[in-house]
């Protein structure tokens, strides 16, 4: 590191030049770059997903994509035994319907069914062709709408609601956008760094971050030329580039200052601390990501196109960090180091006296902070995977209404998920009086009109009862699915609620897998970089036990409601979106890793230099000057995910509130509470690194020191 820190420094004009030309060709082509990001979530060699993609391609339409509801109000004192009402109605849905090319409609009319209509109401299914945005496309509600209402003579009001309407909330409401909540989260990162630096140094962080994202944006772009790449992808980018770009800074800046104030001379500081920071850095980059790139095992396309995309952003931000960053330091830092309030010559008092505390009571200490952490995991043993209630996506709103309207009437919820059966032309009839009597179906309708059948086929739609996520809902999707493989004349079962449920499989069927994989690989490398056993392993084990913590309190806070009413007003979900964990677990993995490695290297640094080897005295070293860059870094994080949970999408919101409550609880319950307590615990165990092992790792050997602690 200090050899590539005199390199960089020597040739600075080349280094500002390359970095320059990287990060303005990355913020010139963003926009292309994040319009072909794609939302495909299929995963191809699961059946229902198989079935949804004939579906799509005989009807181009529907499967896993859910219809709209157009829903018609009729006048007090309609009765829907009238024709004329049904006929009314009935032209409101076809001008709907026609309003969108390649829509299919079911209702009464079609279907002889009076489950279409309920008090003063009648809704029917518009099945259209799935649009280019993301997360769903975009919808043709006020198309819908508007065609409806104009068919409609005085008296009468046409309203549309369904999955995607409450998904996407209120038509005004846009939200602010991924790369806006990332600059709004900026500027919450520029008030914590100005507090942690108390000088102009505090924009040297920021600079790092609009480098790297930009830079990595540009190689996202280089790839999806080469294969689809999933929109989830900007989120990873924007809010993990931002994250480790400040912790990274944070780190070496830091140690920088910290040198410069013993004395040594500018240049010379920025050597030692790329020497000892410099190299926390990059195994704190590699630990990120692993936790990302792991994430090829799984069967999922786009979660592997995910994972090599997300491995560029540590690389990236490891990159500039390591370069471009000690140019700066080497030239403009001085300056930038004013009006230098607070100096690094002297430890914190507040996480000296912390630590101390927390050694001198250390199995207090522990027990209380596993205590704490396992309740807070106790509710993970009740998640309950899946998409949230309806009552849980829009509170407010046009869709929203429509849907009350309809349950007031007596209509169940579980109508926005039909489940699609694909079945021959002649076994349609059949299939569909079959499976209207499976126990939780509310219809099961084979409608007759031409757009319902296409090359010999046809599709009869189930309305479940209940919302596939729900328990209930989820045994009627098994049920239905069960009874139509053993019908005659059915060629495949798909929607929203099937397509749930292998998603679900074929994700966490794996994910054993990845946890495995990731823990084996990332404790090789801690190994290596702390050159002791016990200290990677009980790293390892505290990620586990923080994301286990961050999903617990997901549970507590949305599938519960404990929480989220009073701050998002939106009542409990029911349950956590399928691909959440998954993401939340990319995120936090890594970046809470980081958190481990800085503490973890000063510590190791400090018992290293110690003549008497005393593990709590390295203990105390290793918190007191890495605790407030650790909590900084934390905060500067949960600000960012804060802005993100503005966004409109309640899935969104749950992403954000896992993710930013567990930096929380990563940084003051883990990393300030529990590593020091353990670390004090073990003792001279902390340092053991077998011979063996050692010599594979290509580190010199730790035996265990002989007893030295007070």
């Amino acid at each position: 590191m200090e050899r590539l820190s005199k390199l960089v420094v020597h040739h600075k004009l080349a280094v500002l030049g390359i970095w320059f030309v990287l990060a303005m060709a990355g913020l010139a082509t963003m926009s292309s770059t994040t319009s072909r990001l794609t939302s495909s979530f299929s995963v191809p060699k699961e059946p229902a997903f198989k079935a949804d993609a004939k579906i799509q391609a005989l009807y181009h339409g529907g499967g896993d994509t859910p219809p709209s509801i157009v829903v018609v109000e009729a006048p007090a004192g309609t009765s829907w035994s009238n024709a004329r009402a049904v006929q009314t109605a009935t032209r409101a849905f076809r001008a709907a319907s026609l309003s969108v090319p390649g829509s299919r409609v079911a209702d009464q009319a079609d279907t002889r069914d009076r489950s279409f209509v309920a008090g003063r109401y009648s809704f029917a299914l518009v099945f259209t062709p799935p649009g280019k945005g993301a997360f769903g496309g975009d919808l043709p509600t006020r198309q819908l709408e508007r065609s409806a209402q104009g068919a409609l003579p005085a008296g009468w009001h046409a309203r549309v609601t369904g999955l995607g309407q409450l998904e996407a909330g209120s038509q005004s409401n846009k939200g602010t956008g991924v790369l806006a909540e990332t600059m709004i989260g900026g500027l919450g990162a520029l008030a914590v760094l100005a507090f942690v630096f108390a000088s102009l140094l505090a924009f040297i962080p920021l600079v790092m971050a609009l480098v790297a994202i930009p830079t990595t944006f540009l190689l996202v772009g280089g790839i999806t030329y080469l294969t689809p790449v999933s929109v989830i992808v900007e989120f990873l980018v924007a809010l993990i580039g931002l994250g480790v770009s400040i912790d990274y800074s944070l780190l070496v800046v830091t140690r920088w200052r910290e040198q410069r104030a013993k004395g040594d001379p500018n240049e010379a500081a920025v050597q030692k601390a790329m020497a000892s920071a410099g190299r926390a850095v990059v195994f704190s980059g590699l630990t990120v990501g692993i936790s990302l790139l792991a994430m090829v095992v799984m069967p999922l396309a786009f979660l592997r196109d995910v994972a090599a995309a997300g491995f560029l952003i540590p690389l990236v931000s490891v990159a500039v960090a390591i370069t471009l960053l000690p140019v700066l330091l080497a030239t403009v830092g001085p300056r930038l180091d004013w009006p230098r309030v607070r100096k690094e010559a002297n430890v914190p008092r507040f996480w000296s006296a912390w630590t101390k505390g927390v050694v001198r009571h250390r199995a207090l200490a522990a027990v209380a902070g596993t205590g704490v952490a396992l309740a807070l995991v106790f509710p993970l043993t009740k998640i309950n995977i899946g998409e949230p209630s309806t009552s849980a996506l829009a509170t407010g709103g046009s869709a929203h209404a429509a849907l009350s309207a309809l349950s007031g009437s007596g209509v169940p919820t579980g109508i926005v998920d039909p489940i699609e059966v694909l079945t021959t032309q002649k076994a349609g009839p059949g299939v569909a009086r079959s499976l209207a009597g499976v126990g939780g179906v509310y219809a099961a309708v084979a409608p007759s009109g031409p757009s319902w059948h296409a090359a010999g086929s046809t599709l009869v739609e189930v309305l479940p009862r209940q919302e596939p996520s729900s328990g209930l809902g989820s045994v009627t999707v098994s049920t239905v699915r069960a009874r139509a493989a053993h019908l005659p004349g059915v060629l495949g079962v798909g929607g929203t609620g099937p397509s749930q449920q292998d998603f679900s499989h074929a994700l966490y069927g794996k994910f054993p897998e990845l946890l495995g994989l990731i823990a084996i690989a990332t404790f090789l490398l801690l190994t290596r970089a702390f050159r002791s056993v016990v200290l990677a392993l009980k790293a390892v084990m505290f990620n586990v036990l923080s994301v286990s913590a961050a999903y617990g309190t997901l549970v507590l806070i949305w599938q519960w409601g404990h929480g989220s009413q009073l701050f998002w007003g939106i009542p409990a979900t029911g349950s956590i979106a399928v691909w959440v964990p998954v993401m939340v677990f990319a995120f936090l993995f890594g970046l809470s890793m980081d958190y481990e490695v800085f503490i973890l290297t000063r510590t190791r640094e400090a018992y290293d230099a110690d003549a008497n080897g005393s593990t709590d005295e390295a203990v105390v070293a290793g918190l007191a000057r890495t605790g407030r860059l650790v909590t900084s870094a934390a905060s500067i994080l949960f600000l960012s995910f804060l802005s993100m949970s503005s966004a409109p999408d309640t899935d969104v919101k749950v992403l954000a509130t896992g993710l930013g409550a567990g930096i929380l609880l990563d940084a003051l319950l883990v990393r300030s509470l529990l590593v020091p307590a353990y670390v004090s615990l073990l003792g001279r165990w902390n340092w053991w690194l077998p011979r063996p092992l050692a010599r594979v790792l290509l580190v010199r050997p730790a035996g265990l020191p002989a007893p030295r602690e007070a």
